[in-house]
Formats: C-alpha cells, structure tokens, sequence
C-alpha cells in the first residue's frame, strides 16, 4: 500500500489545477502537492492518479511519488481564502498527496528534445490509459535535471464514470492528434513490443491494490472494493495488447 502521512502545515494553493491542489507539509517533513476528496471531480480522480500513476512507476516511467495523506480539517480554520477553506473541511480523511519536485519546469516543446522512442512510450502509455490531458496546451509533463516526469493522471480511464458502459468505452481509439508529444516521431511500434507484455494481470492486481478501500467503498454495481479493483484492470488488460493499433492522429504511426 501507498506510505501513510499526516497533513501538519498547509501552505499554500496551487491555482493551475482545475481541481485547487495545494502544497502542503506532512508528519515525515516531506512535501507534497495534495489533491483532496472534496474536489469537485470526486474520489475518482484520485483513484485515477494511483492505478495510472503507479502502472507508469512500474512500466518504468518517472513519477512523483504518491502517498496518502491523513487531512485533519482543523488546518482550513485560519485559510483566509474561503474556497480554500471550504475545500480543507470537506476533505478530512484519507487524500493524496504526491512529491514536490523542487526545481522542476513545465514541459516546453520548443525548448527539449524527446527521442522518438520516449515520445512513443509515453503516447502508448496514455493511449493505454486513454489520457486526455497532455496535449501541447497542458502537457502535464515537468522537466527535472534533464529527465521527463509525468504527472496528473487524473483525467484517465473515462470509462470509469460509467461502468455499464466501460467495455464499450474502452474499446474505442486513442486519439494523439493533438498530444504534446505527437511531434517528436513517436515509436508506437518499438514502445508497444516493449511495455505491453508486462502488462499482466498480477501487475495490474498489484496496482490497483495501492487504492484505498476509502476510495471505492459504496461504488453503484459493487459489493467490494476487490470487485472495483478487477473492474479497473480488466479494461486496461484488454487494451494494452491491441492499443497501438488503434492511435490516431500521428502519420506513420502503425
């Protein structure tokens, strides 16, 4: 499981995300960027963060790391911002937090190379997880002594909004046309022979098993968490052999 972590100083808001993330300090004097389950988009998006953001860690991507932060809403009490404020309180309880990468910049196409190789690992991985948010207006990508991290994975796995649905909607292509990436010559072909055979149904047992049973207790057509578990990896399985085949919006990408 995820490490646990207590919320001690909350510092400051993060206003980039839709979703109102703040910096905040915890009990092992680490600091995290923490997104909160009073959010407007819900306990899912955070589930989202943890299967897609620890399958990337897995599949040997670099991703801040994430935790779990115990929140106590006592610390909103002296926020002078009444959003802010009104955030901390709905959020008491178990939220996530993800390591700050102190010196890190937003990805600039314009300003680093990616080899067509990194570029067609990373286009895989987000058409596996049907990612819509890396496009070349918010790449969510940071740049850190060279490296690329990938971060905010929120926006994943649409499919889980509507689980009658899901098999239908996870079957559908991934479209690149308009990812921050598409311009480098992704290798589709090298990054899928590559990663989708360690797509395996133990790793993705082993991913989603770092969600809390916080986060998927009481889920409409689910007795337990378990069964809400298998529900998001079946999806990922099936897509994980054929997805390259079916991304779009990038000349030569078969």
């Amino acid at each position: 499981m995820l490490k646990e972590v207590t919320a001690t100083r909350y510092i400051t808001p993060l206003r980039e995300g839709g979703s109102l993330p703040g910096l905040v300090e915890a009990d092992d004097l680490g600091t995290y960027v923490m997104k909160f389950t009073g959010a407007g988009q819900g306990r899912k998006t955070l589930v989202a963060e943890v299967v897609c953001g620890e399958l990337a860690r897995r599949l040997g991507f670099r991703v801040p790391r994430l935790v779990t932060l115990d929140l106590d809403p006592v610390l909103g009490l002296g926020e002078p911002d009444a959003e802010v404020q009104g955030l901390l309180r709905s959020s008491g309880g178990t939220n996530l937090g993800m390591d700050f990468l102190s010196g890190a910049l937003g990805f600039d196409p314009l300003a680093f190379a990616v080899t067509p190789e990194e570029a067609g690992r990373i286009i895989w991985f987000d058409a596996l997880i049907n990612n819509v948010d890396r496009s070349w207006r918010n790449p969510n990508l940071l740049v850190r002594r060279g490296e690329l991290w990938l971060i905010d994975h929120g926006a994943t796995m649409i499919w889980h909004h509507n689980w009658p649905g899901a098999e239908t909607s996870a079957a559908r292509p991934y479209d690149a046309g308009d990812h921050a990436l598409r311009g480098f010559a992704p290798d589709l072909a090298g990054a899928a022979a590559e990663l989708a055979p360690l797509v395996t149904e133990d790793l993705l047992a082993e991913v989603t098993a770092e969600v809390p049973d916080a986060w998927l207790t009481g889920e409409p057509g689910f007795e337990r968490p378990d069964e809400l578990r298998r529900a998001y990896a079946r999806p990922l399985l099936a897509r994980a052999a054929v997805i390259h085949e079916r991304v779009t919006g990038i000349e030569g990408d078969k």
